[in-house]
C-alpha cells in the first residue's frame, strides 16, 4: 500500500497523515503477512469469506487484507460479508453503506439466529455459546454458496490468549483458537490473520480510521462473562508488568510436550536413560557408603 494518497485504496481515505499512525499501519500489516505466511495461509487463486462484523477488529482485518492484496502480496479474491442475527437495535444500514461507498464487493446475510438463541438458551445463562455456534454454520454455508475456499476470522492475539486461559480455569486443558483450522466437514479453512496483532492495535488502528464501530453488546449478554474476567485478570498483569501479553502468548508459539503431563503428546513410558545395566547379582551391586 502506498503512502501517496492519490493512489490510494479507498479503505484508507481520510488516513492520518502522522509519523506515529503509519508506523502503527505497518506494524499491524506486518504481523499479519507474517502470520497468513507461518500458517500457510495462502493458495493462489482462491476466494475468501472475510466476517464484519462492525467491531473495530473486523474493520481492521478488512483493511489490513486489502492493503496486502494492494501491495500484491495476497493473490486470493476477498468478500466481505456480514451476517445480520436480529439483534433488537442493529444498525443494519451501517456496514452495507461503508462497504459499497469503498467500493468492496460484499454479501449482507440476514437470519434471525436472536430469537433461536433467546428460546433456546435459559433466563440467566449467557448467549455466546450458542450464537456463536448458529453464527458460524451459517458463515460456512454463505462460504459453500459463494464458492469460497476459507472463512476469516478477526481474532486477535488477546482473543487468543483470552480463550488459552478460559480453557485453563475453566475447560481442564491446554488450548486456544488456532490461526488456521479446517472445519468439522472439511471442505472449509477458517483463518486468522490477526493472530499476531494486539487488541490496543486494533483499536488504536480502527479509531484513528473514523470507521464506523458497531458495539457487541447488543444482545445484552455480556456482563459478567467468563471472558471478561479472565481479561481483567490479564489486564492486571499487564499493568503490573508491561509485556506480559506478548511473553504470554510466545509461549503458546514455544510448546514442549516433554515438560508438559500429556502422555499422548509424548511417551513418557519410552524414555531410557543411556547408563549401563547394573548386573541382577546382588553382590555386583555398588555399596552405599
Amino acid at each position: 500500500m502506498l503512502d501517496d494518497h492519490d493512489d490510494i485504496h479507498p479503505l484508507f481515505a481520510g488516513a492520518p497523515a502522522s509519523t506515529e499512525f503509519k508506523k502503527l499501519r505497518k506494524r499491524i500489516v506486518r504481523y499479519t503477512r507474517e502470520a497468513i505466511e507461518q500458517y500457510g495461509m495462502i493458495e493462489p487463486g482462491s476466494k475468501w469469506l472475510v466476517c464484519l462484523s462492525g467491531g473495530k477488529d473486523s474493520y481492521t482485518l478488512l483493511a489490513v487484507l486489502y492493503e496486502l492484496k494492494w501491495r500484491g502480496l495476497l493473490p486470493v479474491d476477498l468478500l466481505a460479508c456480514n451476517l445480520d442475527q436480529g439483534q433488537p437495535g442493529f444498525p443494519a444500514t451501517v456496514l452495507p453503506e461503508f462497504l459499497r461507498a469503498r467500493g468492496v464487493p460484499h454479501r449482507i446475510e440476514y437470519q434471525d439466529t436472536y430469537s433461536i438463541v433467546m428460546d433456546k438458551v435459559p433466563q440467566g445463562r449467557t448467549f455466546c455459546a450458542l450464537c456463536s455456534r448458529l453464527r458460524r454454520g451459517n458463515l460456512y454455508r454463505i462460504a459453500r454458496e459463494e464458492g469460497c475456499s476459507a472463512v476469516v476470522l478477526g481474532h486477535h492475539r488477546d482473543d487468543i490468549l483470552e480463550t488459552f486461559f478460559m480453557n485453563l480455569f475453566h475447560g481442564g486443558r491446554l488450548a486456544t483458537m488456532p490461526p488456521k483450522l479446517v472445519n468439522e466437514e472439511g471442505d472449509l479453512f477458517l483463518y486468522r490473520p490477526l493472530a499476531h496483532v494486539a487488541e490496543a492495535d486494533c483499536d488504536r488502528f480502527a479509531r484513528a480510521m473514523n470507521y464506523p464501530i458497531i458495539p457487541c453488546d447488543l444482545c445484552g449478554s455480556q456482563d459478567g462473562l467468563q471472558r471478561q474476567q479472565v481479561k481483567q485478570i490479564l489486564d492486571g498483569w499487564e499493568a503490573n508488568s508491561p509485556g506480559r501479553r506478548q511473553v504470554m502468548f510466545r509461549a503458546l508459539m514455544n510448546a514442549r510436550p516433554s515438560h508438559l503431563l500429556d502422555p499422548t503428546l509424548f511417551d513418557f513410558t519410552a524414555l531410557k536413560t543411556n547408563s549401563v545395566k547394573l548386573d541382577a547379582n546382588p553382590e555386583a551391586m555398588p555399596k552405599l557408603r
